[in-house]
């Protein structure tokens, strides 16, 4: 048995393998652990303790199993390490100090590798010093080089990492990899982003319609929400890339052109979504044209050169019925200045609306009575029951003034409010290349 003082040598046997690529040519933890037992039981060596370890040793203090081989150094559990090379052991400044340290306060006597042995004396621990350095410097190096290769490939256009959806990466003749569209889901892709471009398809309604194409990620699963929208904010598609805090204009084929993407873009700003508190009033007295499907509503933005933001609401069909329903969306604006148009042929449910009618001007009379300090001076007269069945006559006049109020909710209700008299309307109308239409 060796040994480098009066003291008996006691060894860890320490291997380590770090999963990064600049150590794929390393050999593995289990032929470490093979070739150093071979070499302790040829050389009698007493070894008390075996750690192992997948772990980069790039960084100081990172690495648990070599932190507790130190700590039992320190201990005096045992005094002499046995490892397959000085790398394994460190690759930065920090933890080879740690471990020079030891040995200068004679706790750490004797280090053996498969091809050297670095005793507590100066000329060997110089000699550890400057083999775990180069192995530090040719760390430093491939770093620089890695970073310069990947510079060096967007320079020209190559976007150094996996292909997005709708691209596959493929290797040239030359063994440079080049990115291509993948023919059938490069296709689907560009749907997509037509899809919510021109008719303001939602992010559920495009997860839907994928899954009814089946279109799968790369792994075989279909697209998650985020993944989705991660597809969507993405600039490769009209043929641009980010690397570090640059951009790039790639050599590949977009999919799309900025004009689209940028529509994309602008529809992906909805408001936060408060289920069950978005009030959209007049979903449910439209019905698709196209398809016979129901209206559904969305807050969009749209931003105006001098940056301002605008937000508007649009109406248009769901496409549940028909994914690839062509009806497009029509502005609450719109729809409101079209459905005042039409008043004179729309079915009202008068009863309901006068009682509506009545309850506003109670509140009205109520609120001037309190700034009056009169709360009994304005009274509403009560509506008349007819003997017929408990329904009140509507006039001529009431009729008028039901229609007058009609018009002012529309124009200048909360969507609460328009909601409410909406309610009132029995008539069906039909959404057709953004014009309303009478159902029959």
């Amino acid at each position: 048995m060796e040994q480098t003082t009066n003291t008996p040598l006691t060894y860890c046997l320490y291997a380590r393998k770090s999963s990064e690529s600049d150590e794929k040519q390393a050999m593995s933890i289990d032929g470490q652990l093979r070739e150093m037992s071979d070499l302790a039981k040829r050389d009698k060596i007493n070894v008390i303790e075996v750690i192992t370890e997948s772990h980069s040793a790039k960084e100081t203090g990172q690495r648990p199993q070599f932190n507790h081989m130190l700590e039992n150094i320190n201990k005096g559990k045992y005094n002499a390490i046995i490892t397959w090379a000085p790398d394994r052991i460190s690759r930065n400044a920090g933890d080879l100090g740690r471990v020079v340290d030891l040995m200068d306060q004679g706790k750490l006597a004797l280090i053996k590798t498969h091809s050297q042995t670095f005793s507590n004396n100066p000329n060997e621990k110089f000699l550890l010093m400057i083999l775990c350095s180069q192995a530090k410097l040719e760390n430093d190096n491939r770093g620089i080089n890695v970073k310069r290769g990947l510079r060096n490939k967007c320079e020209v256009g190559i976007r150094p990492s996996l292909a997005p959806l709708g691209y596959i990466n493929q290797l040239k003749a030359n063994r440079i990899s080049e990115v291509v569209p993948e023919p059938v889901k490069a296709t689907i892709i560009k749907q997509m982003f037509q899809y919510v471009a021109e008719k303001g398809m939602s992010g559920r309604a495009v997860r839907k319609w994928l899954s009814m194409v089946g279109f799968k990620s790369k792994s075989g699963k279909d697209l998650s929400l985020s993944r989705i929208y991660e597809t969507l904010k993405n600039p490769f598609y009209y043929g641009e890339f980010k690397f570090g805090n640059k951009w790039y204009k790639g050599t590949h084929e977009p999919l799309i052109n900025k004009q689209t993407y940028d529509k994309v873009q602008i529809q992906l700003q909805t408001t936060p979504k408060q289920w069950n508190k978005q009030v959209y009033p007049f979903k449910k007295i439209c019905k698709c044209w196209s398809c016979g499907g129901s209206i559904t509503a969305e807050m969009k933005y749209r931003v105006t050169k001098n940056g301002e933001v605008h937000p508007h609401l649009y109406y248009h069909c769901n496409r549940i019925k028909d994914y690839n329903c062509q009806e497009p969306y029509i502005t609450e604006q719109e729809l409101i200045k079209q459905l005042i148009a039409l008043l004179p042929q729309i079915k009202l449910d008068m009863q309901y609306l006068w009682n509506l009618f009545q309850n506003e001007i109670k509140r009205l009379n109520h609120l001037k009575a309190i700034m009056n300090n009169k709360v009994d001076t304005l009274i509403v007269s009560s509506p008349h029951k007819s003997k017929e069945g408990g329904i009140k006559v509507i006039s001529i006049r009431e009729a008028e003034m039901i229609k007058d109020y009609f018009l002012h909710i529309l124009q200048y209700g909360a969507p609460e409010e328009r909601q409410n008299v909406l309610t009132g309307v029995e008539t069906l109308f039909l959404l057709k290349e953004r014009s309303l239409i009478i159902a029959n």
